[in-house]
């Protein structure tokens, strides 16, 4: 089993990074995250690493250990989105937590290995994602199949059809008020109204089909095809068997078990019984429902889990942020001991211990931990030094400046004026960013970083809210002109006043 799962993690990592190198990782970092060089070479480094760790020989190898970040910066300028994006572009499992979430055991807060149990989820969702989209093609042709069957079965021999009618959707025009419901005929053959197929065409009854009559179902069965893939039969109703999972959320947990992990209760959920229950719902979602269906009988779940477990040791990230507020002076009392005992929790899942997880035992050793904070009060050097150790790498990101936010307001491929721009035309409107007004929108929110809390980049997104409240409440139609030109005087007209008076400032910005 080892040697399956080294060689199928082996392949799936070294597709992804063997045509990334640092500088390209960079490159693609740099399509998104705007400054902060130190900390971007720091993860491309980190994530190269790993590539490069997979050409070492096998002995080797397992002591070869990954290098854990913390990255040093105040709020905003970047540290979650380039774990983000670097979990992206490796295609890896990635779970964001905050450390101020966990606490000792047995006192309030989640317990440390649930962040394990949440990558290795996202990992298992992440895989089955990739089979989905390989057979998703023939996932939907097998559904199709199964929705002509309901809509034009064919007869058993010596089975006889019933039918039950029922009012057709409203929104349908142009047809009977009444619709035949395909339901279930004996021997779980469903069948369309006495007399005539799902076109409304006779069709003559009898116990033995003759080749003429199976040539006619055939014919129509096409014409049902043809109808469908044009999407004139969303509203016909059929009847489909779906499976219903036991609700476990209303159920009384005994004394002590009420924070018990959501993995536990997903394992407890698959254990119960499952129930069948016939549903008469459209076409629409119908197909829906058997698609899902075909999907889960294609996709192999052994495969995926074997898989998911690979990427979760071998590649994937956590991202540990506010890990300064479990630090602080060593040696007090109140508070600060339950901080001390939040890094003790922490310190064997990022040197490398087993968890159990519902899918099975998981080996942290190689899990990639970048660990993030703004150290305001505290100092890198007040977690205590064995998880010190654990974190070798410390990057420390600076703050933005003026120049820095008109870099992010234009240069992103998610900008925000880009997103503010496609928000508008969504309303058939049209908004043009000057330059001087976006220089006018950065002078003003890196002032009111100055002078308030500073938010970083967070803070652009307040001002560009408050700058287009009206044009945003407005639209569709209303007091709008057809173009909005946003240059210095009209950020002027908007946020000078609100962001003079102090007061104001304090509420809205």
């Amino acid at each position: 089993m080892t040697e399956v799962r080294t060689e199928g993690r082996e392949d799936g990592l070294q597709s992804r990074l063997d045509e990334l190198t640092p500088r390209e990782i960079v490159g693609e970092l740099d399509r998104y995250i705007v400054g902060q060089d130190v900390a971007k070479k720091a993860v491309a480094i980190a994530l190269r690493n790993r590539w490069r760790r997979l050409q070492v020989e096998e002995e080797l190898r397992e002591e070869i250990l990954p290098n854990n970040l913390i990255l040093i910066g105040p709020t905003g300028v970047g540290k979650t989105e380039i774990a983000r994006r670097l979990a992206r572009l490796a295609g890896a499992p990635f779970t964001k937590v905050e450390a101020s979430k966990f606490t000792e055991v047995g006192y309030v807060g989640r317990d440390v290995e649930s962040m394990i149990r949440d990558l290795v989820d996202v990992a298992v969702n992440l895989v089955r994602s990739e089979r989905e989209d390989e057979v998703q093609e023939e996932a939907e042709d097998s559904a199709e199949e199964r929705l002509l069957d309901l809509l034009i079965p064919p007869l058993k021999e010596g089975a006889q059809a019933r039918v039950v009618t029922a009012k057709r959707p409203a929104s349908t025009s142009g047809s009977d008020p009444e619709s035949p419901v395909f339901v279930a005929g004996p021997g779980g053959v469903q069948s369309p109204g006495a007399g005539e197929d799902a076109s409304g065409e006779a069709m003559p009854s009898s116990d033995s089909q003759t080749p003429s009559t199976e040539e006619r179902r055939r014919r129509t069965r096409e014409k049902l095809r043809a109808l469908l893939k044009d999407g004139k039969l969303e509203d016909r109703m059929v009847e489909v068997e779906v499976q219903q999972s036991a609700n476990l959320d209303g159920m009384m947990l005994p004394m002590g078990m009420e924070g018990m992990d959501h993995s536990f209760m997903d394992m407890l959920q698959d254990m119960l019984p499952k129930r069948t229950k016939r549903r008469s719902v459209k076409v629409s979602e119908a197909r829906r429902i058997l698609i899902q269906e075909e999907l889960d009988r294609l996709i192999d779940m052994d495969e995926v889990v074997n898989e998911a477990l690979d990427r979760a040791e071998e590649n994937g990230i956590v991202f540990l942020d506010e890990i300064d507020k479990v630090s602080g002076q060593r040696g007090t009392t109140g508070p600060d001991v339950s901080r001390e005992g939040v890094q003790r929790d922490l310190l064997p899942i990022v040197e490398g211990s087993n968890v159990q997880t519902k899918y099975g035992l998981v080996r942290t050793d190689h899990v990639l931990f970048i660990a993030a904070g703004a150290f305001h009060v505290s100092k890198p050097s007040d977690l205590i030094p064995e998880l010190q150790g654990r974190f070798p790498i410390r990057v420390e990101l600076k703050a933005l400046d003026e120049s820095d936010f008109v870099r992010i307001l234009t240069e992103p491929k998610n900008a925000l004026i880009h997103q503010y721009r496609a928000l508008v035309e969504a309303d058939g409107a049209r908004i043009r960013f000057e330059e001087s007004g976006i220089g006018e929108i950065a002078r003003i929110a890196f002032e009111l970083n100055e002078r308030m809390e500073n938010i970083g980049a967070r803070r652009l997104q307040t001002v560009m809210t408050t700058l287009l409240e009206h044009v945003l409440f407005e639209l569709p139609g209303g007091d709008v002109e057809e173009e909005v030109v946003v240059d210095r005087d009209y950020v002027g007209r908007n946020l000078s006043s609100i962001a003079e008076d102090e007061d104001l400032r304090k509420y809205i910005l």
